[in-house]
């Protein structure tokens, strides 16, 4: 009974002829009915039932409670069992935080597709140069590299996300062979800047092997896509991932250098504030997400 609300507590005492019979149906005492509604009486102000040792009666006021409170819970029913369909069918507001580069290249192309498979969700996709509160921003699903460090965020992994060495043919032609990843240093390398850091000690990895290599170079930008256009004309070395650079690759525009040597991994994740169930608008949007990613070159899912 202490479960119940006290609309749902007076919309089930007024089936009953008697407090008694109440009693029976909540499996507790008469008297923990009594006190129950006449805490309820006290809360409002008025009485509701006229009660003797075997009859109750509605007041005047406790007709209205009856009347208008059992229309609230109606509505109260119909707005559950809606939250309980959104758990077993895609409906809403779905809201989407992805990198600039990475959503313009491919989460675009998830939205259209998952926007296809379920029309009933509205999709916003909101394209961010840098890393948001995903809890205290609203959204329901951000795409990133790398596990998240937040406890309160669960992380689903989309896609394995290789990050490789690269260089124009002209610029090979001028500066010459890589050996090992100690020649780094004495290359021009195109280093990435985000809020004021410099990513230019360079992760590598070959196998069980790992190294770390301070590079330098005479442009840098907080922008990938800048720095693919400057290796493509030919101003130095690029660590990038694949999926980002797969066309350039294949026809030939940047060609692989140190091809043993990778960066350390950044894998594709996607990160949700902590729901259990998770809702059924964003179980299948990471479910489209991965196949999406699955048939593009440049993705291992």
């Amino acid at each position: 009974m202490k479960q119940l609300s006290d609309l749902a507590f007076f919309n089930e005492l007024v089936r009953h002829d008697s407090l008694a019979s109440a009693a029976m149906a909540f499996d507790v005492t008469p008297p923990a009915v009594s006190r129950r509604l006449a805490a309820l009486e006290k809360r409002l102000g008025v009485r509701l039932l006229h009660r003797s040792t075997r009859r109750i009666g509605l007041s005047a006021e406790g007709e209205r409670y009856l009347e208008e409170g059992a229309q609230i819970l109606r509505q109260l029913d119909a707005l559950e069992a809606t939250l309980r369909a959104g758990q077993d069918t895609p409906r809403g507001l779905l809201r989407v935080n992805a990198s600039l580069g990475f959503g313009r290249k491919h989460m675009a192309h998830v939205v259209s597709a998952y926007h296809a498979e379920f029309p009933a969700v509205e999709v916003i996709l909101e394209l961010t140069d840098h890393p948001i509160e995903l809890i205290e921003g609203g959204f329901d699903v951000s795409v990133r590299f790398g596990e998240p460090p937040d406890q309160r965020l669960i992380a689903q992994k989309l896609a394995s996300n290789r990050r490789i060495l690269c260089a124009a043919p002209s610029y090979l032609a001028r500066a010459g062979a890589l050996g090992t990843p100690a020649d780094l240093t004495r290359q021009d390398c195109l280093v990435i800047r985000q809020e004021n850091h410099t990513f230019n000690n360079w992760q590598l990895r070959n196998g069980k092997q790992e190294t770390t290599v301070k590079v330098r170079g005479p442009v840098s930008s907080n922008d990938g896509d800048v720095s693919v256009l400057w290796a493509l004309q030919g101003k130095g070395v690029l660590l990038r991932s694949e999926w980002d650079i797969q066309q350039e690759l294949k026809n030939g525009a940047l060609v692989r250098v140190l091809t043993d040597w990778a960066g350390a991994p950044a894998d594709i994740f996607a990160v949700c504030p902590y729901a259990n169930p998770m809702p059924a608008k964003t179980r299948e949007f990471i479910r489209v997400t991965r196949e999406v990613l699955a048939s593009k070159a440049g993705f291992i899912v």
